[in-house]
C-alpha cells in the first residue's frame, strides 16, 4: 500500500474514533474513592454508552480500512495488466515453425542467457504482444507452457506445437509475429481443453532428415562430391535398411542417456523411408522421413548415421541386428543441420474432442500451405546454403573411418564379452572358476532385475 493510502486510512480511523485519550479500566471504576480524592466513580450508564460509541467507532474504522486496502490492491493489479486483466485466460495451442540454425535447441534455459533458444524469442514475443503478463515470462509454469518436442541444437521445425494459457486479445497471431524474427513464425492457433498438455497428449511425431545424396556414395567406387547422383539400386538398399527400424526395439545404442536394460530405451517406430531425390542449386538431396511415438536425444541422427555408414561401406549390415542387444555398439551421429520436426499427431485427442462441437481437431489442414511456404523460404535454403558453405555433411563423412566397427563386432562375437557403460569401452571378461563375469550394469538397472 502506498503512502497516500496509509494516510487516508489513518485519517478515517481518527475521524471515526476521535483523538485517543487514556481511560481507566472497568475494575478501577468500581472502587470507592480514596482518601483525599473527591472524585466520584463514573456512572455505569455513562460507561456503557462510552463503550458502545468506541465499538461503533472501531467497526466503522475497520470497514474503511478494508475498503481502502481493496482499492489499493485494485490499483496495483491494474498497473501491470491494464485492460487485459479483465479478459479470462484460455488454454490454446500454437503451431510454431522455425529455422534452428544459431539456436541451442527449442527448450528455454531459465537463468542462462549464454545459450539462446527458440523459446527465449517466443516468450519475449508473447510478453511484448500483451497476451501474457511479464511474470509469466519469467516463470513459464504460471502459463502452463509445454512443448511437444525438445529439438536439439541446430534442429528446425515446420510443425512444432506448444500449449499455454493466454489472454485472447484481438489480432493475437499478428501481434505475436510482429515481435518475432522472420525465421520464427506462429502459423496457427486453436482452443483446446483446460487440461490439455501438448507433450502428454501427443501420440506420435514425424521428423524428416534432409541430406545430400553423396552421403550414400560408396567410399571405394563412387564420387564423393556434389556430382554424385543416387541410383535406384542404392535407394532401394537404403529403404531396406531403414525398414529394419520399424516396430519396437531397444534403442539404447542410439542415445547416450539409456542403459541396455532400461525399459524406457524401448521405442516404437511406425515408419521410416527415403523419398526420391531432387536437385537444388546443382546439388542432389534426399529426404528421410520417420514417424514414431517418441524419440530419445540424438536417436534419429544416430539412426541415419548408422545407415549411411553401412551404405558407404564402413560397417557391415549385421551391425544393425547387434544394436538391439545389450552389447555397446559404436554408432555414428549424423549432423543436426538436416533434421526437421515436420508434424506432431494427436489422434486420440481428435477422436474424443475434435468433433464435440466445442473444439477443433488438431490436424492443421488449413495451415498446410503456410507450412510449405515456410519450409521453402526458411528451412530448405538454410540447409542447402549451410551445406554449401560449411560442408557439415562432408566434414562428418570424413570422420566415419575413425569408428572401429570391426573392433565392436569382434568384442560382441567373443564369448562372454561385456562393456563398461560409463566409458563405453570394450574389455575381455576376467577368467574365474565359475566362468565369465556377468554384464556390468548401472545401479538403477540392477534394481529393475531384482
Amino acid at each position: 500500500m502506498g503512502l497516500p493510502s496509509l494516510r487516508a486510512a489513518a485519517w478515517a480511523l481518527r475521524r471515526a474514533c476521535g483523538p485517543w485519550t487514556p481511560r481507566l479500566g472497568p475494575r478501577l471504576l468500581c472502587l470507592p474513592p480514596m482518601a483525599g480524592n473527591g472524585e466520584a466513580p463514573v456512572p455505569v450508564g455513562t460507561k456503557q454508552e462510552q463503550d458502545r460509541k468506541v465499538r461503533r467507532g472501531w467497526q466503522g474504522a475497520a470497514r474503511i480500512w478494508e475498503e481502502t486496502e481493496q482499492q489499493a490492491k485494485r490499483l496495483r493489479s491494474s498497473e501491470g495488466g491494464g485492460q487485459h486483466r479483465k479478459l479470462p485466460k484460455r488454454k490454446v495451442v500454437l503451431l510454431v515453425a522455425y529455422s534452428g540454425k544459431g539456436y541451442h535447441g527449442m527448450q528455454r534455459n531459465v537463468g542462462s542467457s549464454k545459450f539462446k533458444t527458440i523459446e527465449d524469442d517466443l516468450v519475449s514475443a508473447l510478453v511484448r504482444s500483451g497476451c501474457i503478463p511479464e511474470n509469466h515470462g519469467e516463470d513459464m509454469r504460471k502459463m502452463s507452457f509445454q512443448r511437444c518436442a525438445r529439438t536439439d541444437k541446430g534442429v528446425s521445425a515446420a510443425g512444432q506445437v506448444v500449449s499455454l494459457k493466454v489472454w485472447l486479445i484481438d489480432d493475437l497471431l499478428e501481434k505475436i509475429n510482429s515481435h518475432l524474427p522472420s525465421h520464427i513464425r506462429i502459423l496457427g492457433l486453436k482452443r483446446v481443453t483446460g487440461g490439455f498438455n501438448s507433450k502428454n497428449k501427443c501420440d506420435a511425431r514425424t521428423y524428416f532428415y534432409m541430406l545430400p545424396t553423396f552421403a550414400f556414395a560408396h567410399k571405394d567406387h563412387d564420387a564423393q562430391d556434389e556430382t554424385y547422383r543416387l541410383h535406384a539400386e542404392t535407394l532401394g538398399r537404403v529403404n531396406r535398411l531403414l525398414a529394419c527400424y520399424r516396430g519396437t526395439h531397444n534403442f539404447h545404442n542410439f542415445t547416450s542417456q539409456k542403459g541396455p536394460r532400461e525399459p524406457s530405451a524401448r521405442r516404437y517406430i511406425l515408419d521410416m523411408f527415403c523419398e526420391e531425390p531432387f536437385v537444388r542449386e546443382g546439388m542432389e538431396f534426399a529426404v528421410i522421413k520417420v514417424k514414431g511415438q517418441s524419440f530419445m536425444t540424438h536417436q534419429i541422427r544416430k539412426m541415419v548415421g548408422l545407415v549411411v555408414a553401412i551404405v558407404k561401406g564402413y560397417a557391415p549390415e549385421s551391425v544393425l541386428e547387434r544394436c538391439w542387444g545389450e552389447a555397446k555398439v559404436d554408432v555414428p551421429k549424423a549432423p543436426g543441420l538436416g533434421l526437421v520436426l515436420e508434424r506432431v499427431h494427436f489422434e486420440k485427442y481428435n477422436q474424443r474432442f475434435g468433433h464435440d462441437g466445442l473444439h477443433e481437431p488438431l490436424d492443421w489442414a488449413r495451415e498446410e500451405a503456410e507450412v510449405t511456404a515456410f519450409k521453402e523460404q526458411h528451412i530448405y535454403p538454410t540447409i542447402i546454403g549451410t551445406e554449401r558453405h560449411e560442408r557439415s555433411m562432408a566434414q562428418w563423412l570424413s570422420t566415419l573411418p575413425m569408428h572401429d566397427f570391426g573392433a565392436t563386432a569382434h568384442a560382441a562375437a567373443g564369448p562372454g564379452a561385456k562393456v563398461t557403460e560409463a566409458s563405453g569401452s570394450w574389455r575381455s571378461p576376467m577368467k574365474t572358476p565359475s566362468g565369465p563375469q556377468p554384464l556390468a550394469l548401472p545401479v538403477q538397472d540392477r534394481f529393475l532385475n531384482q
